[in-house]
């Protein structure tokens, strides 16, 4: 079987012959004479594109020929028109080399080896050995895009074994008795890979590094390469000229000003709680006068408008830390209303979320809670019925 995307891994259509087709669960599965199909490998996804018309859902490799599968099948001995997802080839490629350029600078520049990889749909990553800092990753990722623009070209020998144990390649060798296919970019990196990359790392364009973090006593580095890199770079650029332009800044002051805005909110934010303090003092005590007294028990019952259900439930805790007080709060919202119902802990006599589940339903709504809080929402229409029903039946 030929495999013209190690031929040439430019090529994106092709004629070929189908020579056996095989059907498993309404599916078909077709080997052609010649493929530029590639079928996964070395971490980087297998191709799709079309056979003729049908869409090419996957591509494998079993018992040395490759399955192209389709939901249609083909006739053998048809000569089809082959056309390969290009877009998604290529980004494997670039994504696939990428890894091998940074693998290949960690390695000259730091000895460190690496130990596993991972090529995603949107963020691809490579394990190195050691904890590096952040010096150590940047100096990695600048020699790696001066290997790029130097666009040096990429080697791919499929070398005998008296050979290969004269390569020193970075990596161990697979354990396989099928011929070795090695990867060498320059003086960079030489490596066993059965991936498909470009001819040349000037193709990359771009290798950016979003992040790296402790991974397992090693380093994990997340990466960007070819378009991926440019499309984030541009849309960083973007992101910075809209901050810039919010902050009325230029790009190097950007920093401040956001560091000058986090300040202002954080003093912001503690005044607005002082005042909340102050009012949630004021609101309980007019609160308590105004409650419907029981004798033993004042009950207060309020419907808050558009009144955050944080500040409602602090309150409601506020007033029942006292003894002997029971609240009936719902904070009225466009679609619904937030319910909020508690009592004092010395009152025995009466469970809060059991009240809460026994009436929820004149509101539709739902909701649940402990002894002496319990919280819930339902329908606006129907709220005050809900709490006057309540008051009306809670002793």
């Amino acid at each position: 079987m030929e495999r013209l995307y190690y031929e040439n891994q430019y090529i994106k259509e092709f004629d070929a012959k189908v020579i056996e087709v095989k059907e498993v669960d309404d599916i078909y599965h077709i080997v052609l004479d010649k493929t530029a199909f590639f079928p996964g490998g070395g971490g980087q996804s297998c191709d799709l594109g079309y056979i003729n018309d049908n869409e090419v859902l996957e591509v494998y490799e079993e018992n040395n020929l490759i399955y192209h599968v389709l939901k249609e099948s083909c006739k053998i001995n048809d000569t089809v028109f082959c056309k390969i997802d290009w877009n998604r080839r290529e980004d494997g490629m670039h994504q696939h080399l990428g890894q091998h350029i940074l693998s290949g600078c960690f390695f000259k520049l730091f000895n460190a080896n690496t130990v596993s990889i991972h090529l995603g749909k949107e963020i691809s990553t490579v394990d190195i050995i050691g904890e590096l800092n952040e010096e150590m990753v940047r100096k990695a990722e600048v020699l790696a895009n001066e290997v790029i623009h130097k666009g040096i070209e990429v080697s791919f020998l499929v070398p005998n074994e008296e050979e290969l144990n004269d390569m020193n390649l970075r990596r161990d060798l697979p354990n396989t008795e099928e011929d070795i296919r090695v990867v060498k970019i320059g003086d960079l990196d030489i490596n066993a890979c059965c991936g498909v990359h470009p001819s040349k790392t000037s193709d990359l364009r771009m290798i950016k590094i979003k992040k790296f973090e402790k991974n397992k006593g090693n380093t994990r580095i997340e990466f960007l390469a070819g378009e991926r890199a440019i499309k984030d770079s541009l849309l960083k650029d973007k992101v910075l000229r809209e901050i810039c332009n919010y902050l009325n800044s230029n790009e190097y002051e950007a920093l401040n000003g956001i560091k000058n805005l986090k300040n202002s909110l954080e003093e912001i934010k503690k005044e607005k709680k002082i005042l909340e303090e102050e009012l949630l003092n004021y609101e309980e005590e007019v609160l308590i006068k105004e409650g419907e007294n029981l004798g033993k028990y004042i009950i207060i019952k309020k419907i808050y408008f558009n009144k955050s259900i944080d500040y409602v439930t602090r309150l409601a805790n506020k007033i029942t830390e006292r003894d002997n007080i029971i609240c009936l709060f719902a904070i009225r919202l466009k679609e619904k209303a937030n319910i909020i119902l508690a009592s004092s802990k010395n009152i025995e006599n009466i469970n809060m979320g059991q009240i809460l589940k026994e009436y929820i339903y004149i509101v539709n709504g739902k909701g649940g809670g402990s002894k002496t809080l319990a919280q819930g929402v339902g329908e606006v229409d129907k709220i005050e019925e809900f709490l006057n029903i309540i008051n009306e039946n809670i002793f």
